[in-house]
């Protein structure tokens, strides 16, 4: 299993807290250092049954400056986001947990951690 994080977030840090308690195996990826390709970027949607605008925070700063309110949200417009997401990892949902099973799941809740870590 991988998270990832960003350290200043609270949602993140409480997703942690949770796998560490449940002794949970898991490697942690701090996405805004280590910054994912597009390609991974869509392997993670794949895993998630998500679109980009599914996981972009759309109250960022970076958000706003590119106007990504107004974006289509369509499959001509996919490539679109998944680009904007790289460039600007900090639009990315988080935590972000791929689970053992190949699915993956946006752990903002204590109830989807506990999903990714039942994943067997």
């Amino acid at each position: 299993m991988e998270i990832w994080i960003n350290p200043a977030c609270s949602k993140c840090r409480s997703a942690i807290s949770l796998l560490d308690a449940e002794g949970a195996e898991y490697t942690v990826r701090r996405y805004l250092e280590d910054v994912p390709s597009e390609d991974e970027i869509r392997e993670v949607l794949d895993r998630l049954g998500l679109e980009p605008w599914d996981i972009t925070r759309t109250q960022e700063a970076a958000a706003k400056e590119l106007g990504l309110k107004e974006w289509t949200r369509d499959d001509s417009s996919r490539d679109r986001w998944i680009t904007a997401l790289a460039e600007h990892p900090k639009l990315i949902q988080r935590p972000l947990i791929t689970a053992d099973d190949g699915s993956a799941v946006v752990g903002r809740t204590e109830d989807a951690v506990r999903d990714a870590m039942a994943r067997k």
